[in-house]
């Protein structure tokens, strides 16, 4: 496992579609910087960002997964699928709720984006959304990295929108305090 990072950067997207024309220039970039990865440890974008960060990474930083539980019934089991293999470093809640139930004191959400020094949205549907209300009221700062506004039209349009790779950069850059 590799050394800690100098900051940590919430990715958030769809748990269905990797949407690799985002998810693989992001985790690379993320890599390069040194810079952790958070992901909520599923399927879709969690899987392909965490891969092309592991992919990628020569340096420092770590993957880490925030793992919901299977039900509210079933708390001490993790959710089928969870963590992905790519996670370094899963930690294991018994918070079973996301998509339209992602802004619920029992959803992962929170401490997604509570962990996160940075948080990026890719195109996702309710719990993407959630997690970008979470980042504006938890104050923390956060981007949309999509080119189409069709594919984030359910997130908050007041969210700042990365059109490139090189927008993102300069979005960490300055809210990472990188050089």
């Amino acid at each position: 496992m590799s050394v800690i990072g100098t900051a940590t950067v919430g990715v958030m997207g769809s748990s269905q579609n990797e949407y690799a024309e985002f998810a693989n220039p992001l985790g690379g970039l993320l890599a390069r910087l040194e810079l952790n990865l958070l992901t909520g440890a599923g399927h879709g974008v969690m899987t392909a960002v965490s891969r092309a960060y592991i992919e990628a990474r020569t340096g420092r930083g770590i993957c880490i997964g925030i793992v919901p539980c299977q039900s509210q019934e079933v708390r001490h089991v993790p959710r089928q699928g969870s963590p992905n293999q790519y996670v370094e470093l899963p930690i294991y809640t018994h918070l079973p709720l996301s998509g339209v139930g992602g802004k619920d004191d029992l959803s992962r959400n929170h401490i997604n984006v509570l962990s996160s020094d940075v948080v990026i949205a890719l195109p996702g549907s309710d719990g993407t959304a959630s997690e970008v209300e979470l980042a504006l009221y938890y104050e923390k700062p956060v981007a949309v990295f999509a080119e189409n506004q069709a594919q984030v039209k359910n997130l908050n349009p007041r969210i700042r929108r990365l059109f490139d790779i090189v927008d993102v950069e300069a979005f960490l850059k300055r809210y990472c305090a990188l050089q």
